[in-house]
């Protein structure tokens, strides 16, 4: 059974930095793409940065140059380096994984959600 976990959320000011860690646990896929999503209230969840098993990345043009989305293999873990934040940052953040080498832009496009993460950036 695959599990996704993540943690690191918080409340900064704007200009600062956080970084969020999410966990996957039961993967066995050897292709896969692991993203980082966004969600407010009242929207759709919306694609942040993703990367597949190969270690290319996909990022949102919001996000080019402030956030970075790396792994580490040996402890199933996803990482998302968020730094100048801005208060339109603010929201809850998903982990995601699905099967296939393929960062789909559309959040139905993946199998496996964890729990989400709030951050909140204030000005």
């Amino acid at each position: 059974q695959v599990q996704v976990v993540e943690s690191g959320g918080g409340s900064v000011q704007a200009g600062g930095s956080l970084r969020l860690s999410c966990i996957v646990s039961g993967y066995t896929y050897n292709t896969y793409c692991m993203a980082w999503f966004l969600q407010t209230p009242g929207k759709e969840r919306e694609r942040v940065a993703g990367i597949n098993n190969e270690g290319r990345t996909v990022y949102a043009d919001s996000v080019k140059g402030r956030f970075t989305i790396s792994k580490d293999n040996a402890k199933n873990t996803l990482y998302l380096q968020m730094n100048s934040l801005k208060p339109e940052d603010t929201a809850m953040y998903y982990c995601a994984a699905r099967r296939g080498d393929y960062c789909a832009f559309n959040s139905l496009n993946y199998d496996y959600w964890g729990q989400g993460t709030q951050v909140t950036v204030s000005s």
